[in-house]
């Protein structure tokens, strides 16, 4: 009997099939998913803001990218990951609000894309996909039996990355 293991947000968990892994309504937010194909071993996070050494109160690792995603990556390999087998897909970072500024401090969501981006670059885990950035919110289920993250956005049609 399966389960949807559930990742609030700020929040992070990992994954075995026959299990899959949800998070619902990223908009500025981005849920990354890592996976190592080989020991169908996933997990996700659920990252509100970029940079943990910004904030004052950041003791919520998953909260951040930059904490968020080395979190998720120690748990991974706790449970049997390989480290070097690791590959990332990654949604959200949508810009949910119109502004008509160039303040980069409410452009979250491409800041938080970037950050993500950056991180997982940095420590040379490759994306094979990603849906990010457009002004709609997501929810993410992702099935680490066959590596497809589903993507539903409500008015769209859902699609597989």
């Amino acid at each position: 009997m399966s389960q949807v293991i559930k990742v609030g947000m700020a929040d992070l968990n990992i994954c075995l099939p026959p299990d899959t892994i949800t998070t619902l309504g990223l908009g500025s937010c981005v849920g990354i998913v890592l996976y190592d194909p080989g020991k169908k071993i996933s997990g996700m996070v659920h990252v509100m803001l970029p940079d943990s050494t910004k904030i004052k109160n950041n003791e919520n690792i998953a909260k951040f990218a930059d904490t968020g995603i080395l979190e998720l990556i120690k748990r991974m390999v706790a449970v049997g990951a390989s480290r070097a087998s690791l590959v990332a897909k990654i949604a959200g970072g949508a810009q949910m609000f119109a502004f008509k500024t160039n303040n980069d401090m409410l452009r979250v969501g491409g800041r938080n894309v970037e950050a993500v981006k950056q991180i997982l670059n940095d420590l040379k885990i490759p994306i094979l996909a990603e849906d990010t950035g457009e002004n709609y919110g997501r929810t993410i289920v992702f099935d680490p039996k066959n590596g497809e993250l589903m993507i539903k956005s409500v008015g769209k049609i859902n699609k597989v990355i």
